[in-house]
């Protein structure tokens, strides 16, 4: 599991990055702004860790079958909506 401190750094890094892009599509006067860009980084970041980290007690039981990973393909499909739109 991770720490506090690694989860946090995770998403404000990931809020840095979308900050980033961000500024680069204000420069060239897009729709989407400094906001947008970077809700869609951390919401994107905090549902990856969810996936990755957030079934972890209830995989330890036997008959329990998941596939964390369904979520993760599932957020790739929601930027790409994003991108389209």
């Amino acid at each position: 599991m991770l720490s506090n401190v690694e989860l946090i750094s995770r998403l404000v890094m990931a809020a840095a990055l979308g900050s980033v892009i961000a500024f680069e599509c204000e420069r060239l006067s897009w729709a989407a702004g400094l906001r947008t860009h970077m809700l869609v980084c951390v919401g994107s970041a905090l549902i990856m860790i969810v996936s990755a980290y957030g079934f972890e007690d209830a995989l330890k039981n036997e008959h329990v079958v998941l596939v964390p990973s369904r979520i993760a393909a599932q957020v790739v499909s929601g930027i790409g909506f994003l991108g389209a739109g």
